[in-house]
This record gives structure tokens, C-alpha cells and sequence, in this order.
């Protein structure tokens, strides 16, 4: 039987034994049995450069700037509520209310005109007490600071001429003992006095 597979396979027709078969089928079982305990077949290119294109990390920087983008935009548009709020109450009292006429003369206003002039005054007042305070805040610490620098140019200086009187030599090179006795002279006369 072997020997008509192979004379068949000699004469070129199809159906008949084939080494090169054999193998490919035992290939083609051992992908299978591979491809079972991997898990199923892999990813398609597309489907893996999809997958490492998401970034499922977790990463505190690209929250804080969505947290900060979207408390901005939260600002912004109470700003412009604000806005609004402030250039449409005399425009909607106008075309909402009808026009009420004063009993007491052209000279008075409605209470609620006054209203609205009293509280954008109001704000306008805010505005620059909060200023002046901030000015004033900006003074002292300014004034602060330079008394501190003057104070610390002042030690800095007292160091130096101290610095200067003990590395003082005769001419022989021997120390002047003069300045060192009057330095230790102080530092006792200072912890005398502070005991």
C-alpha cells in the first residue's frame, strides 16, 4: 500500500503519501497545543498598539493639572456670572418691572436704584480697602526686611573687623595679643553680665 502512495506520489498525483505533509500536520498540532496554553491566539498588531498606546498608570501630575484646569474653569465662569450679574440688574429692572414715577419729585430716586448704586459703591469701596490693606501689608514687610538686612550688614561688618584684628601680625609674625586679650575681655564682661 506504502508502495502505490509513493508511486502515485512519483507520478504526480495528488493524494498520495508525503513526508513533508507529516511534518506539517505534527507543526500544526503543537500550534494548536501552544496557542491552548498561552491563553488563545495574541493580539492583532492593532489591537497591541491600542492597548500600549492607553495609559492605565496612575499619575498624580496629569491629575493635578486636570484639577487645576477645571477649577479655573469653574472661576472663569463665576466671573462672568458675576459680570453679568452686575450689567444686567439695571438693564432687566428696566425691561421686567414697569416704570414706577416718584411722589417726592425729579430730585429722588427709587429705593431700588439706590440699592444699586449702593452696591456697586459697596464693591468699589471693597476693592480699595482690600488694596490699601495689601499696600500697607507690603510696606511692613518691606520695612521689615530692611531692617533685618541692615541689621545682619551691621554684624556682618563687626565680624569682619573683628576677623581682621586677630589675624593681625607683628613682624615677626607672632599673633598681637592685644586685640585677642581685649576679645576675651568682652566675651567674660557678656556672660558676667547676662548671669
Amino acid at each position: 500500500m506504502k508502495n502505490a502512495n509513493l508511486k502515485n506520489n512519483d507520478s504526480g498525483e495528488r493524494g498520495g503519501f508525503n513526508p513533508y505533509n507529516k511534518m506539517n500536520n505534527n507543526s500544526k498540532i503543537k500550534m494548536k497545543k501552544n496557542m491552548q496554553r498561552l491563553g488563545g491566539t495574541g493580539l492583532s498588531l492593532e489591537a497591541f498598539a491600542n492597548a500600549k498606546s492607553k495609559q492605565n498608570s496612575y499619575n498624580p501630575a496629569l491629575l493635578k493639572k486636570n484639577r487645576e484646569f477645571y477649577t479655573n474653569a469653574k472661576h472663569v465662569s463665576k466671573y462672568k456670572k458675576l459680570l453679568k450679574q452686575q450689567n444686567q440688574p439695571n438693564d432687566q429692572s428696566i425691561s421686567v418691572e414697569p416704570v414706577e414715577e416718584n411722589d417726592g419729585g425729579p430730585g429722588e430716586t427709587s429705593k431700588e436704584d439706590k440699592k444699586n448704586k449702593k452696591g456697586s459703591y459697596s464693591l468699589q469701596e471693597l476693592y480699595v480697602k482690600k488694596h490699601e490693606e495689601q499696600e500697607k501689608a507690603r510696606m511692613e514687610r518691606e520695612a521689615f526686611y530692611k531692617a533685618k538686612k541692615e541689621e545682619k550688614e551691621k554684624a556682618e561688618s563687626r565680624r569682619k573687623d573683628l576677623r581682621e584684628k586677630m589675624f593681625k601680625r607683628t613682624r615677626k609674625g607672632q599673633p598681637v595679643m592685644k586685640y585677642r586679650i581685649e576679645h576675651i575681655l568682652e566675651t567674660l564682661q557678656g556672660s558676667t553680665s547676662t548671669s
